[in-house]
Parts: C-alpha cells; sequence; structure tokens
C-alpha cells in the first residue's frame, strides 16, 4: 500500500470515529431534551442535570455505598433521597443503564404484569443467551411462550414436586455432613459456596433425573455454569475494559458448549429410557421435569407418540429450558437459604419459635426429621411458621425483579391518574423497594416472620399486591412451589442440629477493606451474582447442637 493509500486509510478512520462520535452526542442531546421536557410535564424523577441526567445522583448515591452493591437496591436508595417520589418516577442513566421508568408500587406493578403484560426486557434475553442459548421461558414471547410454558407446568406442580421430595432429600443429607465436617473443623466456611453446590444437586435431579454430585466432586457441566456466571454481562459497565473485554466472546462460547454437550447426553439417556422393550411413552422412565415435559410434547404432535430418536426442535428447546431452570432454580434459592441462616442468627427469638414449631410437628428428636418427611411429605404444609421464615427471607431479601420493555401507545397510569409513557423505556419493577416500603410495610427493615400469620385486621398484615418476589402473573415464577418446599426441607433438617452464625466481623477483621461495606447497616447487602447473593458469599461458623 502507498503512501496515498495510507493516508486515505488513516482518513476513512477518522471519519468513522467522528461520525459515530457526533452520533453519540446527537443521541446525548436528544435523550437529556427529552427528559428535561419530561421533567418541565411534572412527571416524576428525581432532579435533572440537564447534561448529566441522573448520572451524577446514581454516582453520588453509589459513593456511599459498597462498591459491588447489587443494583436493584438503587431504587430504594432514590426513595429515602426522595420520599415524595411516588409509585412511579423515571431514571435517566443513558449512555451505561438507559432510560427506565422504576415502578415501586403495588398498583402500577399489577398493570405491567398482570392487566397488560408487557414483555421482557430485551437485554435480559441478550444477558441470559449465554448461558440459556436464547430459546427459553425467560426470554421467549407470545405463543411460543404459551406453548412451552404448558409443556413443562406440569412438572412444577406442587402435587408432582412432592412425589420428588424422596430425592430432594438425598442431596440435603450430604449437605448436613458437609455442614457436620465443618463443625468440627470450627474453620470459616462460606456459606454461598455450599448452599450453591446444594441447590445445583437438587434442581439437576429435579429437572433432569442426573445426579451432578458437585456438592462432593468437581463436574464439567456445574464449572462451566459457574465459569459462565462470571462472564454474564448487561454491557452496562463503566470501564470499557470490562464492558468490551474480547476474550468474553470465547468463554461464553467455551462454557455454553459444555453445558450443551452435558445435557445433550442427558437428554438421549432419557429418550433411551423411555423405549426400553419398545414400550414408548408407556415405559419405565423417572418422574423429572423433563420427562413430564417430554409426555406433553409427544402428546400435543398428531399420530403415532412414540419418538425413535430425539426431536431436534424439543431437543434444542429442553436444552435451552433446563440450562435456565438449572441457573434460576440454583441461584435465587441458594441465596435465600444463606440469608435465612444470617436472619435466624441474628433474629434469636424467631429461631426459637421455628426450633419450637419443628419439635412440635417433626418431633423433638432432630435425627428423626428427615424420615417422617420422607416418609409423609405433605407434613411440610403443616410447618407454618418456617413457611413464615421463608416468605419474610424473600420479602427483606428478593433474589431479583422485574424488567419488561415498554410499548407505543401504552401509558401507565399514576395513583394521581397522570399518564406515564412506556415506549423505548425499561419498565422496572422493583420488587426490593416495594416490599422494604413503611408506606405498606409496618418495621419495613425487622424480620417479623409472625406477619405471615396474623389475621386481616392485623397491623402487621400484608397488603395485597405488595409481597412480589415470585412476581405476579402469567408470567410469574414457574419454579416457586419447588423454591419453598427447598426452604422447609433445608431449615427443618438444619435448624435443631447446627448452630449456624455469621461472622461478619471476625472476617472484616482478617480481610479489611477500605469503603464502605454495610448499607443501612446491613453488613450482608445483596451483590450482584447472577442473582443477588450475600456479600462475601456469607463467611459462616458451624456448631453442632446437642440434643
Amino acid at each position: 500500500m502507498g503512501l496515498t493509500g495510507w493516508r486515505l486509510l488513516i482518513l476513512a478512520c477518522f471519519m468513522i470515529v467522528g461520525i459515530k462520535v457526533t452520533k453519540f452526542f446527537i443521541e446525548l442531546y436528544c435523550v437529556r431534551r427529552k427528559f428535561q421536557r419530561m421533567q418541565k410535564d411534572g412527571l416524576p424523577m428525581p432532579p435533572h442535570h440537564p447534561i448529566f441526567g441522573h448520572l451524577k445522583l446514581m454516582g453520588e448515591i453509589v459513593s456511599q455505598l459498597p462498591g459491588d452493591i447489587h443494583r436493584h437496591v438503587l431504587p430504594h436508595q432514590i426513595k429515602l433521597r426522595y420520599p415524595n417520589l411516588g409509585p412511579l418516577f423515571y431514571l435517566d442513566t443513558w449512555p451505561f443503564g438507559g432510560e427506565i421508568l422504576v415502578v415501586v408500587g403495588p398498583d402500577a406493578a399489577y398493570q405491567m404484569t398482570q392487566s397488560h403484560p408487557l414483555p421482557k426486557f430485551h437485554a435480559m434475553r441478550e444477558y441470559l443467551k449465554p448461558m440459556t442459548g436464547g430459546n427459553d421461558l425467560v426470554s421467549m414471547d407470545g405463543k411460543e411462550w404459551r406453548k412451552w410454558r404448558s409443556i413443562f407446568n406440569p412438572g412444577f406442580s406442587a402435587g408432582h414436586l412432592m412425589t420428588l421430595v424422596p430425592d430432594l432429600m438425598k442431596d440435603m443429607s450430604v449437605f448436613c455432613e458437609i455442614l457436620r465436617k465443618a463443625a468440627s473443623k470450627s474453620d470459616i466456611v462460606i456459606m454461598d459456596h455450599l448452599t450453591t453446590r446444594l441447590n445445583l444437586d437438587i434442581i439437576s435431579r429435579m429437572a433432569l433425573d442426573t445426579h451432578l454430585n458437585s456438592q462432593l466432586e468437581t463436574n464439567d457441566f456445574v464449572s462451566a455454569l459457574l465459569n459462565q456466571l462470571d462472564w454474564l454481562s448487561f454491557g452496562h459497565e463503566v470501564n470499557p475494559l470490562q464492558r468490551y473485554n474480547p476474550i468474553r466472546p470465547f468463554m461464553n462460547w467455551w462454557n455454553s458448549r459444555q453445558m450443551v454437550k452435558y445435557i445433550w447426553g442427558e437428554l438421549d439417556m432419557r429418550l433411551k429410557r423411555r423405549n426400553v422393550d419398545g414400550k414408548g411413552i408407556q415405559g419405565t422412565r423417572s418422574r423429572s421435569i423433563i420427562d413430564l415435559a417430554l409426555d406433553n410434547y409427544l402428546a400435543s404432535r398428531p399420530g403415532d407418540h412414540t419418538i425413535n430418536a430425539m426431536d431436534t426442535a424439543f431437543r434444542d428447546i429442553a436444552t435451552s429450558q433446563l440450562r435456565v431452570f438449572i441457573f434460576a432454580g440454583h441461584d435465587t434459592t441458594s441465596s435465600t437459604m444463606c440469608y435465612a441462616l444470617h436472619l435466624l442468627w441474628t433474629n434469636p427469638k424467631a429461631r426459637q419459635l421455628l426450633i419450637a414449631e419443628h419439635d412440635m410437628i417433626l418431633g423433638p428428636d432432630h435425627k428423626e426429621a428427615a424420615r417422617k418427611i420422607e416418609e409423609d411429605p405433605y407434613i411440610l404444609n403443616r410447618l407454618s411458621y418456617t413457611m413464615a421464615v421463608a416468605k419474610e427471607t424473600l420479602r427483606l431479601y428478593p433474589s431479583a425483579s422485574s424488567a419488561r420493555s415498554g410499548e407505543p401507545g401504552y401509558f401507565m397510569s399514576g395513583s394521581d391518574g397522570l399518564q406515564f409513557p412506556t415506549d423505548g423505556f425499561m419498565v422496572w419493577s422493583n420488587s426490593h423497594a416495594i416490599q422494604r416500603d413503611p408506606l405498606y410495610w409496618p418495621q419495613p427493615n425487622e424480620f417479623l416472620p409472625e406477619r405471615w400469620l396474623v389475621e386481616e385486621d392485623h397491623r402487621l398484615y400484608p397488603r395485597k399486591g405488595t409481597y412480589r418476589p415470585f412476581e405476579f402473573g402469567p408470567r410469574k415464577c414457574i419454579g416457586q412451589e419447588l423454591a419453598m418446599i427447598e426452604m422447609k426441607v433445608f431449615l427443618a433438617l438444619t435448624s435443631r442440629e447446627f448452630e449456624i452464625r455469621s461472622v461478619y466481623e471476625e472476617w472484616d477483621t482478617l480481610h479489611p477493606k477500605a469503603g464502605p461495606r454495610t448499607i443501612e447497616g446491613d453488613r450482608a447487602y445483596q451483590i450482584l451474582s447472577g442473582a443477588a447473593h450475600p456479600s462475601d458469599g456469607l463467611p459462616c461458623r458451624v456448631k453442632l447442637v446437642r440434643n
């Protein structure tokens, strides 16, 4: 290439950069001007800067909080600063977080999830695609979503899940043995690591009838899934080296390949089991969620209900569904288990009431609890205070919130009749803010399981629509029944045999770090790691409790 050619190439590069920079500033101007007009028209939002939008405000708030905080706690922090914002308000975080309509009231949340269910936010699909492959229930919409939701619904019904409790107990017994060993060593354990692998074993057994045994040994599928978590990105990172990491696409591809390889092998085994002795759909089979889904899929096809090779369409979509079930099923419940342990340790009265219920329903000898639950899984339905502990844990520490895409011509109504445009906005139902709002919850920051047991006329009785850890509407979490069964079994098997105490003060002495380490005095604040998890993984010490 001659000198003239190089000059033309350099000129072309400068032109491309110039066009992109010009486009950026034009879009910046348009977004900021749009919000300035909205603010002038009386639409609620925090004070808006004509150049920085709400980025300056967000920076001020974040600077006073730990650096690894989960971003779904920010709307609550904004409401603390501006309590008169109301149940709907706008945020301008472009170009890092986009244009957002924040929903922090139950009536407004009802509009976007039930009366007019909005589609899932497009960025969520892109975020999950490396983990799920993209053909999952979270990413689907319309007829396709309805078809596959109906296929998988029976596997997540309470009645079917109760038949799987004896299988669930196998993984719980391994977890309890790990805790016994931890108690004998007296070392600090990172509880989130233990509950994560426990839930990976449980959800894979429930969904796929496969035994990962990840609590005791390494597994290629588990290694790929956990590594993929570290590489997931919304593309909103401020650091360009993180935002545009050139290694990320390769790691996403490699981890996805490992997960698909494992699941395809398991699906092929399911097919062989079904067709043993030529019995087809009536043959001997496991009771896993995927087997019930395959039953429903074959029943929906015209003609012969046998299958001699794994149907490509079913295999591809089932693989995505299993990946999202295993990801979401382990990620959210593992966090809730940790927070339940932390809250019970810091609230000894609640712990004593929990133990008293287990003594009464499951018998005074904790060693008999597992046997009684296996023999009669429906005994779990009698553990009302245990259920209340699980629900109150999820109220204080919801694992996620719901982001939807606004639509042209669709407006949400405020309590005063004000109309809120949604087109072009991420509409964010923020359960964390709703579930800690003193307008709806007396003593909102206190752990009070009894609020779930009082009569309707009691001041603690939860207001309808204010408890949203699983969301409402047709797209509510498909796995909520499984999550609550797991929580009841987990608490029933751990509350009396072990004293599990969070040891953040000791941990901070061993691992000093500059900057804020609490949010509103809470050291176990939520961080982003897939779902919301306890900071530093909830360091704990475990002690055996003698009868």
